[in-house]
């Protein structure tokens, strides 16, 4: 008995970076449109990314998902202002959150120099590329914040430092329920780390 398969584009980068953000946010977007998907999350440190992606995907649900304020430096969010103004005004939806694979572990693994379960998860997620680890990372902040649903397939969207380079579509869970989340397709990514 044999199961069904389906032969789907997958893109792969050169090199890693913030050059191939409007090719990964075009494929993304190809990807989202064939398969019906409404909700995208997307990682955005400054505010850039997360700004293009809401221009790409109007009418989606878009949650930009930045780093927590302090993640450099003590009180200061790295989001600039203006992007976060404007990524509000298209309709974006801004998550501020401690990492789910770091938080406290981060702190921990700083002073005491050990790596618990989180690292562990996050550097095998590594082995794949950056991308992909905040891609299944934010999706989990998402889902944990109430911005997604659990019950339907997303389309996440990270990179490499800056830009985005990544997207996957992804089945989501709560932090909880961690290991039901099923990355179910590469739509892009780097082939080098």
């Amino acid at each position: 008995m044999s199961g069904t398969s389906r032969r789907v584009d997958v893109v792969y980068f050169d090199e890693p970076g913030v050059q191939n953000t409007e090719e990964t946010l075009r494929h993304a977007y190809r990807r989202a449109q064939e398969l019906g998907v409404e909700d995208i999350v997307v990682a955005s440190t400054i505010g850039e990314t997360g700004l293009k992606a809401c221009q790409v995907f109007k009418g989606f649900n878009v949650v930009v998902v930045r780093h927590h304020t302090g993640f450099r430096k003590p009180g200061i969010q790295e989001m600039k202002k203006e992007l976060e103004e404007e990524i509000l005004k298209t309709g974006g939806k801004i998550l501020t959150a401690s990492h789910a694979f770091s938080g406290v572990e981060r702190s921990i693994r700083n002073k005491l120099g050990t790596a618990g379960m989180l690292t562990i998860i996050a550097e095998t997620l590594r082995l794949f590329g950056e991308g992909v680890k905040v891609c299944v990372e934010i999706t989990v902040m998402a889902a944990d914040a109430g911005l997604i649903p659990v019950n339907r397939d997303v389309v996440a969207i990270a990179g490499t430092s800056r830009g985005a380079d990544t997207a996957l579509l992804i089945k989501p869970s709560h932090s909880n329920d961690f290991f039901n989340l099923t990355i179910r397709e590469v739509i892009v990514k780097p082939r080098v780390k």
